[in-house]
């Protein structure tokens, strides 16, 4: 069995290949362990039952329902397609293309692979094409490819256009250019189509067959077709074995409903044998594509108007965004307002307010009659006065009288504390910060006091700047599947949140900006008492660029008594109750998916 790998011996960057087949390596052999499970369990069950259950779910919805044997296939039961089937792939690789890599005067200084993606873009790799100048030189040669009697057709040399659009990323590989849409022999370039890109995940499991169209070694265009198993998946690549020759960096890698789902472009070479390869490496489509939405506020209105076919359905987040509208509720709005109440899972389980370190109860921003707590609807904050951010906030949930009502556009100060120790709109204006509630909107929203509720948790004294990666995914996916369960199956629950405040945390705009964000949620289960379990999140790879930040992040599901000394709270009672509370990990339990969750 050969493996097909990036071919670069022409290429003049030999480092930067080296270093990407380098960093695959790393990826292979950090996963060696969990896929030898993989490989075991995709022996006895289906890759419908190894994968991950929104991986699947999409997988499922991508197959066309009269294409009764796509699922055996998948489940590897039939290995039978209709014959359009081939008519389906000739048509998929049309806009696929040898590129010429030249300098400026000429010279051919190697071949890669890349695919138009819209009428006027092509995609392929950063390696391939570095930088605007290596386009500018460079040829797409399209249809070069040999026909029925094994002779080369006429190919249609075109001329990129970088000046116009050129998008790069290093990390992800990936280059995204702009082609002249008509080629010296007066060929358009839309009569070779596009290929429409896709920016959810899911769009192939482990275990299931990929095809890859390429130009081997700048040869004439060829395809590995279906005997590439996808043996891994990561976050931002995917690792998949071939039986066939060389391949061309910047190939296509098809699903078989010939849905692109990676950017090929590295090998990882066997660590015993450096002139083999043991798998290759493809860029997951939707991270590129998530990079280029992350960006879309940088480019330029004409520069916006290429990315109008291949964003059709996309979600973009403008980082210019609208200005905040304020307004004054007043002191009479909070009158009444009894705020969380430590009774509310019943007498017998009651959960105090947790006491704060003497340090930190020296910090505490006194309301102006001298009370501790800021008393909302169903929920309370305490502030800190010298980071002008809550410690904690505690809510209480009732899963059977939740209402759904709409988002509040306007924030609010507290008037019941000096404005001087809240962190008000001058934070959040014209940059990635989110205004990321403490209090989850949703939460405290139930029973006849719902739409005061719902407009308490837009008071800035509940809300931690948050990049706005991590406020709109990552913690929104834990809050969603503590709120999924109280609200299906009638629960009540109590969650404590808030940020961890470190000493070295980044200044922004005179504000230091929490790394990480803890979670603590109780219940009451049925027949054993309280369950109270504990979560961290990290942003600090998000928030180290402010301006220009990208990355990923873990949920982890750590002790109680972690948060605790992480935090300088005291929850008493409540870590006699936490079903990992003698792990011995200082870390916890990574939350890959929310069956992970020990209650």
């Amino acid at each position: 069995m050969s493996i097909i790998h990036v071919n670069n011996s022409q290429r003049l960057n030999k480092e930067l290949v080296a270093m990407q087949q380098q960093q695959a390596l790393n990826r292979y052999m950090e996963r060696s362990k969990e896929r030898e499970q993989t490989v075991k369990d995709l022996q006895t069950k289906n890759p419908f039952e190894v994968g991950k259950p929104e991986r699947v779910i999409f997988r499922k919805s991508r197959i066309n329902p009269r294409n009764g044997l796509a699922l055996e296939r998948i489940i590897r039961k039939n290995d039978l397609f209709p014959i359009s089937y081939l008519e389906a792939g000739l048509k998929a690789a049309k806009p696929i293309c040898r590129i010429e890599v030249r300098d400026s005067i000429g010279r051919v200084l190697g071949y890669g692979t890349g695919f138009l993606v819209s009428p006027s873009l092509l995609l392929t790799n950063n390696h391939v094409l570095e930088n605007e100048e290596a386009a500018l030189f460079s040829l797409a040669q399209f249809n070069y490819e040999l026909d029925l009697n094994y002779k080369e057709r006429e190919s249609k040399n075109f001329r990129f256009a970088p000046q116009r659009f050129f998008m790069t990323n290093q990390k992800l590989d990936f280059t995204l250019v702009a082609v002249d849409e008509v080629s010296g022999s007066g060929t358009h370039l839309s009569d070779f189509g596009y290929l429409p890109l896709k920016p959810q995940k899911g769009k192939a499991l482990e275990g299931e067959h990929v095809s890859i169209v390429q130009h081997p070694s700048g040869a004439p265009k060829a395809i590995a077709i279906r005997e590439n198993k996808i043996t891994d998946i990561f976050e931002d690549f995917v690792h998949y074995e071939t039986d066939t020759l060389e391949g061309s960096s910047g190939s296509a890698v098809f699903n078989d409903e010939w849905e692109v789902i990676a950017l090929h472009h590295a090998g990882v070479r066997n660590p015993n044998d450096p002139s083999t390869f043991i798998a290759n490496e493809g860029i997951r489509i939707s991270s590129i594509l998530q990079y280029i939405m992350e960006h879309y506020a940088d480019l330029s209105d004409e520069q916006r108007k290429f990315l109008d076919y291949l964003s059709r359905g996309w979600e973009f987040t403008d980082k210019k965004r609208e200005d905040i509208l304020v307004e004054d509720l007043g002191l009479d709005w909070y009158k009444g307002t009894t705020g969380y109440d430590p009774k509310f899972l019943g007498s017998e389980y009651e959960v105090p307010h947790p006491t704060l370190r003497p340090d930190l109860e020296q910090d505490i921003a006194l309301l102006k009659n001298g009370s501790k707590e800021l008393d909302y609807t169903h929920f309370s904050i305490v502030m800190s006065k010298s980071r002008r951010l809550a410690f904690y906030t505690v809510v209480n949930i009732d899963g059977a009288k939740l209402i759904r009502l709409k988002r509040e556009k306007k924030w609010h100060f507290d008037p019941r504390i000096d404005e001087k120790y809240q962190c008000g709109p001058e934070l959040y204006k014209n940059n990635p910060l989110d205004r990321g509630h403490l209090v989850r909107r949703l939460d405290p929203v139930w029973g006849e006091t719902a739409a005061k509720a719902n407009k308490d948790t837009f008071h800035f004294t509940n809300c931690s700047p948050q990049h706005k990666h991590f406020n709109q995914k990552t913690w929104l996916d834990l809050e969603d599947y503590l709120l999924h369960h109280a609200e299906n199956f009638n629960l009540t629950g109590t969650v404590f949140t808030g940020p961890i405040f470190r000493s070295d945390d980044m200044i922004y705009r005179g504000v230091q900006i929490p790394a990480d964000f803890w979670k603590i949620a109780v219940i009451v289960k049925k027949g054993s008492g309280l369950s109270v379990t504990g979560y961290l999140q990290s942003q600090k790879n998000l928030i180290n660029n402010l301006e220009f930040a990208y990355g990923k992040y873990k949920t982890f599901q750590v002790p109680i008594v972690r948060i605790e000394a992480l935090t300088g709270l005291d929850f008493g009672n409540l870590r006699n109750h936490d079903p990992i509370g003698q792990l011995e990990s200082t870390i916890g339990l990574v939350i890959d998916t929310f069956e992970d969750i020990i209650l």
